[in-house]
């Protein structure tokens, strides 16, 4: 698998893209040291300080577009391999639906995923990933509401490069990776729920539309969360999670 380092970027997202339009024929890892336009998902700004790791896999992925979106699934449980070789098989992790992970329950990692090609036709998807290793972000980054950001050094005392870290998490995606072309989405979901934040306990989901509480119960079997409410059942396919 392929690794590219760059000193400076706009968005490693945004290079993956021109890399799979130029005709990209490997798996490869992209890794910046500087992002000048970096961002979360819908859109939002992501603000990574220096030592921190700023990366995206990019890759022709198997399945269509919901196996797709069951990538965010698998690089949650990558990342959390990978920071338990890192900080040790006892730290509090925690894996926030659809794309967040936690230590000592606040936000250290976040996964935007993006894919290029149309229709049911996904030639390339790219799986942005952002870890504060060195340091989180001053609050005044964090939109209101949003779970608290920490960092790897912060909680642990534990320093470590974005290099080492890519190396351990570049493994760790890779044996996730085949699990999930072997076996489908059953035992990545399974494996998920087992560290899932907050399941059994009330949350609030806000849509483009709604914003609905109640009891997370679980994943539906595409991924989609499953919130019990006073009016009964919701099957979530896309939301915004708040604590």
């Amino acid at each position: 698998m392929a690794r590219h380092v760059l000193a400076e970027v706009d968005s490693t997202n945004s290079e993956a893209a021109r890399l799979a339009r130029a005709g990209l024929r490997q798996p490869t890892w992209i890794m910046a040291r500087r992002q000048t336009a970096a961002r979360g998902r819908r859109g939002r700004p992501w603000v990574s300080p220096e030592g921190n790791l700023a990366a995206t896999l990019v890759f022709r992925p198997t399945g269509g577009p919901t196996a797709a979106a069951q990538r965010s699934f698998v690089a949650a449980l990558a990342l959390a391999d990978a920071l338990h070789a890192v900080c040790g098989p006892s730290v509090s992790l925690a894996l926030k639906w659809p794309n967040d992970v936690l230590l000592n329950g606040g936000k250290v990692a976040g996964i935007l995923l993006e894919s290029l090609g149309s229709g049911a036709a996904i030639d390339h998807l790219a799986i942005g990933i952002g870890v504060n290793l060195a340091a989180a972000p001053p609050p005044e980054a964090v939109e209101p509401g949003a779970v608290h950001p920490v960092s790897v050094a912060g909680e642990t005392g534990i320093a470590v490069s974005p290099d080492d870290f890519l190396t351990l998490l570049a493994a760790s995606f890779a044996r996730r990776e085949a699990q999930m072309v072997t076996y489908g989405f059953a035992p990545i979901r399974t494996a998920w729920l087992t560290g899932a934040a907050r399941l059994g306990k009330p949350i609030t989901a806000r849509t483009g539309t709604e914003t609905i509480t109640g009891t997370f119960d679980g994943l539906a079997e595409d991924g989609s969360l499953i919130l019990t409410t006073p009016q009964g059942a919701r099957i979530i396919p896309a939301a915004d999670i708040h604590f």
